[in-house]
């Protein structure tokens, strides 16, 4: 693990999928949203285009030494 985690604020997450088609790092649940969780070194780059691509901002990263919440 690198250390951080990809986070989802599901109540403002409309489940669009975008997300998960920018980053091996996130599923989706049978009615399209996302589950997330701990990032490998190699899906940091693409969690991070994801985070940016949401329409709804419900995305985030959280890094080991960040507090929880958003950073």
């Amino acid at each position: 693990m690198s250390g951080a985690r990809l986070r989802v604020d599901p109540v403002a997450c409309d489940g669009i999928g975008m997300c998960a088609r920018l980053s091996t790092a996130v599923g989706l649940d049978e009615w399209g949203y996302p589950i997330v969780g701990g990032l490998l070194p190699d899906q940091v780059a693409a969690a991070r285009r994801a985070v940016r691509a949401c329409p709804r901002r419900a995305l985030w990263i959280e890094e080991e030494d960040t507090p929880a919440g958003r950073a």
